[in-house]
């Protein structure tokens, strides 16, 4: 009988050397084209995961994919924002294979 290791058994669901992150937006972030800017950038990164306005003012990211893409899109996100985004909130998650694309969400 086939056992199939970790690896093999999280292949098509999570790719290996994935990580993920949950970001928080503060500041002059909604109504500016902020969703759209970071949809763009992150699919240019080609990142999984959404982006979403919250109900306190604050815009919430969720972002899988390699290290450095992600830490790259949450820099051109910012660049892109200077004036705008007051605080950014970055917290390591586990990366969740319900992800398959990146999508402004409501």
């Amino acid at each position: 009988m086939f056992v199939p290791s970790t690896a093999e058994s999280l292949k098509g669901t999570v790719e290996m050397g994935q990580s993920a992150k949950h970001i928080i937006f503060t500041g002059r972030v909604q109504g500016v084209g902020f969703r759209f800017t970071a949809f763009n950038i992150a699919n240019r990164y080609h990142l999984t995961g959404l982006v979403r306005n919250l109900s306190n003012g604050a815009v919430e990211m969720i972002a899988q994919g390699h290290a450095d893409d992600i830490d790259n899109c949450i820099r051109d996100i910012k660049k892109s924002f200077a004036g705008y985004v007051k605080e950014t909130q970055i917290e390591e998650i586990p990366p969740d294979p319900q992800y398959k694309d990146f999508k402004i969400t409501f």
